[in-house]
């Protein structure tokens, strides 16, 4: 069997991972939408943890609700610019960590797991409730993580 160069995996390495944030985004969204009603609220761990169906027209915890189109045009601009940055690196042989290629990897597969709940529905699917933080969901997180990454990562190059 023929082995991967670093270039090919670290190529897999970012489709999985964007590939997997995507697909348990919308499995949970589906799931949640599904067995709860808007505005509906199951706990997990009272007062600490619940399950809360939340529309969300705003961006990231709610903020500028109903902004429309804008909210579709600036997530597709940031992923046509995360996968060039991605591949950008592959093309011109340039050494990209792996801890970079997870964080883009992570960020891309979040916006466009948002992306697709805003073009098909108008508005984001969130359900995910700590009580004492806005509700928010997968791809929030992953967009969250992998950012989180990123500025470790250049914390750590600028050291």
């Amino acid at each position: 069997m023929k082995r991967l160069t670093k270039s090919q995996f670290d190529t897999i390495l970012a489709l999985v991972a964007s590939l997997s944030v995507i697909l348990i985004d919308r499995f949970t969204k589906i799931v949640f939408s599904k067995f709860l009603s808007l505005g509906e609220s199951w706990p997990v761990w009272r007062n600490v943890l619940h399950m809360t169906l939340v529309h969300n027209t705003g961006i990231a915890f709610g903020f500028f609700k109903d902004h429309g189109v804008v909210f579709i045009i600036i997530p597709l601009i940031a992923v046509a610019l995360l996968i060039y940055n991605i591949f950008y690196y592959r093309q011109n042989n340039e050494a990209l960590s792996r801890g970079y290629i997870v964080g883009f990897s992570l960020i891309l597969g979040g916006a466009i797991g948002n992306l697709i709940d805003r073009i098909f529905y108008g508005y984001v699917i969130d359900f995910i409730d700590f009580r004492v933080w806005p509700v928010f969901n997968i791809a929030d997180s992953a967009i969250t993580i992998g950012a989180v990454i990123i500025v470790l990562k250049c914390l750590r190059t600028s050291e």
